[in-house]
């Protein structure tokens, strides 16, 4: 039956698709236990300790069930391909999939269910599983209460992470190999990734320490005239000469202009240095500076490989560390 409903179905036809749908979880849990009780029956000491307990109800299995189990099998059978043709016809008539033929391939789980032979019985109980998802998509069950939900969930949290993190690790690891067996690996690493797009890093260097510089001022402007008078005053203060021109009459008002005229000198240079910051030229020549920089930066040489190899290796290697580091026991202790 199909997985989802359209949204016009009317009531009415909902509720067969209910029963429908219950009666066919019926079926295949019926059918599981009969397969099961079945291949149990085939086992001679399980078969001789049941005839010893039940007698009667052995003989009357034995001879209208177990002689009879490929018929009553086919039976179920005929029951779960009448299932796969109105699913497939009403996903067909709904037009649920790209293309008429889609459906066995989407669930193929209830084509090979199908099949009355030896291990595809089994997959039977996918349909169980199925028909479980659809009841509880339609809001009749809530499977994520059950304790068993919670034990499936938990245990397949566990699989999926240690399987993803295996996966990982040996991932990383095919890469720390290629990394060592590379022997030019920071020259490709300069001209193939950062050669192209050198005058983009270069610019963005250039505005971010533009940026940089004039926010610093902006917000600190007070502060810094602040620092650089208190400099002036106290090398002035410092000074042999300032102390002998004090000592001369009117010298402690010179003295006084004197410090008041270089302190105002050297904020007016500060403030008109970093509000130049702003100006083209400026950009200008923090661009130059850094494409210098950057040039020597790209150098490259025998120890320079050496050195990239040795820290990619070593950054894949905490990678790997942090990706063994099993989360599922923090989370399920």
């Amino acid at each position: 039956m199909p997985d989802t409903r359209a949204r016009s179905l009317s009531p009415a036809l909902e509720r067969v698709h209910l029963g429908w749908d219950l009666l066919i979880i019926v079926l295949v849990i019926a059918n599981l236990t009969l397969l099961l009780f079945d291949s149990l029956f085939l086992l001679s000491p399980l078969n001789a300790a049941f005839e010893a307990v039940a007698p009667g109800l052995h003989g009357t299995y034995d001879r209208y069930i177990h002689a009879r189990f490929v018929t009553i099998d086919l039976i179920f059978v005929a029951v779960f391909v009448l299932d796969v043709l109105l699913g497939w016809a009403v996903a067909i008539a709904e037009r649920r999939y790209h293309r008429w033929f889609f459906y066995p391939f989407v669930h193929w789980y209830d084509v090979l269910g199908c099949i009355p032979v030896g291990g595809f019985r089994l997959l039977r109980i996918l349909r169980v599983i199925s028909l479980l998802q659809r009841l509880h998509r339609l809001g009749l069950i809530d499977v994520r209460r059950w304790y068993l939900s919670g034990v499936v969930a938990k245990y397949y949290d566990i699989l999926l992470e240690e399987l993803t993190d295996r996966i990982a690790i040996r991932m990383l690891d095919n890469v720390q190999a290629q990394v060592r067996s590379s022997d030019s690996l920071s020259t490709r690493l300069v001209e193939q990734v950062v050669r192209p797009r050198q005058q983009a890093l270069i610019h963005e260097i250039s505005q971010r320490l533009e940026a940089m510089a004039g926010t610093a001022y902006a917000h600190n402007r007070d502060d810094t005239l602040r620092y650089v008078r208190g400099l002036v005053g106290r090398t002035l203060a410092e000074s042999p000469e300032m102390r002998r021109m004090e000592r001369l009459p009117l010298g402690g008002q010179l003295a006084r202009g004197l410090e008041a005229s270089l302190s105002d000198l050297a904020c007016r240079l500060v403030n008109e240095a970093l509000e130049g910051l702003q100006s083209p030229e400026f950009s200008a020549l923090v661009e130059h500076l850094a494409e210098s920089g950057f040039d020597a930066w790209l150098r490259t040489d025998p120890h320079t490989e050496l050195v990239s190899e040795q820290v990619l290796v070593d950054m894949l290697e905490l990678l790997k560390e942090q990706i063994a580091v099993k989360h599922w026991r923090h989370k399920y202790q």
